[in-house]
């Protein structure tokens, strides 16, 4: 299923290299008209994206000058739900990452995803947090939550309010998936009691120690947005889980040579290119 997708995003993609160059730097005001989202994750583009307010009921923007916080504007509201719902859990306020440029595409930073507009990135810090002008919030750091070696999770970093966090964004409408750190997940997974059924969206992925990639699914009515494959079924405590830390027992792969950005599909020319 998973080829079949990534087939489908490869044959709407154009293959001239120099739509692929007109990606450039990326426009700083959203396409206008009807929202419209194309592609796929990893290629693709939104028209008519919302902008994310700086600050808003438990939650704020950090590191502006290095993140774009443009989205779908469903993805706007999940961010607003979970700010509301963080809050009234009590925790202090989240710190909100990269989402997408104003008409999709590639990132800067070596983003390959986060290119419709219904991706964010939720920093992992809980800890009491003092209102902050935008200059400093520009220049917060956050520390992993993973503690040297990649195995485990930092003890005096992990709290209670943490795993609240991870599990209020799991239950947000419509998410599609969370991409956490390995041992993030190998810590939910041997820590969580109870009700876990909210763990099957948390997919571990390489880095991811200091935040989460919250990524929501297609939104009705989006005819072009390609949707992936839903999560395999359990809570992926299991041997998929396993098979991350195996590879930290293998030697060093040799650094791969850089690859050109996916070209963009052909109908988002037409977004990138509107005055």
């Amino acid at each position: 299923m998973r080829r079949a997708v990534l087939a489908i995003a490869a044959t709407a993609c154009l293959t001239s290299q120099s739509f692929a160059e007109q990606r450039g730097p990326a426009p700083g005001r959203p396409a206008p008209g009807p929202v419209r989202i194309i592609g796929s994750q990893a290629s693709g583009c939104i028209a008519g994206a919302a902008e994310l307010p700086d600050t808003g009921p438990g939650f704020a923007q950090i590191r502006q000058s290095r993140s774009s916080f443009w989205g779908h504007p469903d993805t706007i509201a999940g961010i607003a739900l979970l700010g509301t719902r963080a809050k009234q859990a009590g925790l202090p306020d989240i710190y909100i990452g990269d989402m997408s440029n104003p008409r999709g595409g590639s990132l800067a930073g070596g983003h390959s995803s986060h290119q419709l507009g219904l991706d964010v990135d939720i920093w992992l810090d809980t800890t009491p947090k003092p209102p902050l002008s935008r200059p400093a919030r520009d220049q917060i750091e956050i520390a992993s939550i993973v503690a040297p070696g990649g195995r485990a999770v930092d003890p005096a970093r992990w709290s209670a309010e943490l795993v609240t966090l991870l599990k209020i964004s799991a239950n947000l409408p419509n998410v599609d998936r969370i991409l956490i750190n390995p041992a993030i997940k190998r810590q939910l997974c041997a820590t969580v009691q109870g009700e876990r059924s909210w763990l099957r969206l948390m997919r571990p992925w390489w880095g991811h120690a200091s935040h989460m990639h919250i990524r929501f699914r297609c939104p009705s009515g989006q005819a072009e947005c390609i949707q992936a494959p839903p999560p395999p079924a359990g809570d992926g405590c299991d041997a998929s889980l396993d098979w991350w830390f195996a590879q930290l027992d293998k030697p060093p792969a040799p650094p791969s040579p850089p690859r050109a950005p996916t070209p963009l599909p052909a109908a988002c020319k037409a977004v990138m290119d509107a005055p």
